[in-house]
């Protein structure tokens, strides 16, 4: 099975990033707009709306961003624990409605008990994986059942529960989901539409590809069906000179407004996907040909922090090798959120689209 090519961006509340410390307005009405506008522009196919613990309400920022845009899609990360499925399914759906079908949702079910426990959550690691799995798999069904229904699981617990609204896209709203740890996997294979990682070398890539088809297969789903987006923060410039050049201009920048907090901050200690980064990083500066992990060993790995350094035609052939595992979605954001994004239309998307049709035209014409 053969899926499209995607690009997916990320837009934020404000202006802010590694380079960038935030300042004004916690929600920035305009900023929103603007950076959903240049992505759409761009040729971007979704944006992500992250989600956090102390941030403003993910699902009311697309809900801006999407009344400012009229084509691109959104990927809306949302944690479960903190409302219903029944409320969550009916929040998406109407989301999905008004927007023209342009809804996906990114489950994200936590990487640190510290950070959970601000609002609330005080299960463990393995137990926030099993409820994510209750719960989406009573999203899809709220999604799609014609009548009402109850449910008595572990985490949830309802009568004649039902949504009324349904989403536009059929059969339900795209599920992403991420989590590198065994049990993350394994219910990855059962719920996941697209499971979603961070930025890992070529063999990391692999590997995590084959367990993720491995697990897809074992619940009985067929193994091509499932996508796989995968995360980067490419760096550009003219020549590779300049693109490294500018590289150790950001890493500077991030240790002179970390100073001590270099290698901790952000971190999330329980996270496999954190664990994998910083492993890709203990293993040298730059892995294969381009991948470049110094900012993800300065800030913890906490987060997309592992990058693509080069011209924008070299970034695409590191993206087309990727791609040729199985990647069929990259999420790429810069350093400097709204500018890069400009960049990525004018010059990656294209440059990768390129790169990937002709590794295509070259294996048809070999056979």
């Amino acid at each position: 099975m053969t899926h499209p090519l995607q690009f997916i961006g990320m837009i934020a509340h404000r202006a802010q990033s590694e380079l960038h410390p935030p300042a004004g307005a916690v929600v920035d009405p305009d900023y929103i707009q603007r950076f959903a506008q240049a992505h759409e522009a761009a040729g971007f196919d979704r944006i992500l709306v992250a989600w956090g613990s102390t941030a403003p309400d993910a699902l009311l920022v697309a809900s801006h961003a999407a009344a400012a845009t009229s084509r691109i899609g959104f990927m809306v990360a949302h944690r479960p624990g903190f409302i219903a499925p029944t409320l969550a399914a009916r929040q998406f759906a109407t989301f999905d409605q008004l927007s023209g079908g342009r809804a996906a949702v990114h489950i994200i079910s936590g990487g640190s008990s510290a950070e959970q426990r601000k609002d609330g959550d005080w299960l463990d690691h393995a137990e926030r994986y099993a409820r994510s799995e209750e719960y989406v798999a009573l999203l899809k069904r709220l999604w799609t059942s014609d009548t009402p229904f109850s449910h008595a699981g572990t985490y949830y617990r309802f009568e004649e529960g039902f949504a009324e609204v349904k989403p536009l896209q059929q059969p339900h709203i795209p599920v992403f989901f991420g989590g590198s740890s065994d049990v993350a996997i394994d219910i990855a294979g059962r719920i996941a539409d697209v499971y979603a990682f961070w930025g890992e070398t070529l063999d990391q890539a692999r590997e995590t590809i084959s367990r993720v088809r491995s697990s897809v297969a074992k619940a009985g789903r067929d193994p091509a069906a499932i996508r796989f987006s995968m995360s980067f923060r490419p760096v550009l410039a003219a020549t590779e000179d300049a693109a490294w050049a500018r590289a150790d201009r950001i890493i500077a920048r991030i240790r002179e407004l970390r100073a001590d907090a270099v290698g901790s901050g952000g971190r999330k200690p329980e996270s496999i996907g954190s664990k994998r980064l910083l492993e890709a990083a203990a293993g040298g500066r730059v892995r294969d040909a381009r991948l470049w992990t110094e900012v993800a060993a300065a800030v913890g790995a906490g987060a997309n922090t592992t990058a693509l350094v080069g011209t924008s035609e070299q970034v695409a052939d590191a993206l087309a090798d990727y791609h040729a595992l199985g990647v069929d979605t990259f999420l790429i954001r810069g350093f400097d959120p709204l500018e890069d994004a400009v960049q990525y239309g004018a010059e990656l998307l294209p440059a990768t689209r390129a790169a990937i049709a002709a590794r295509g035209a070259i294996a048809v014409a070999a056979e």
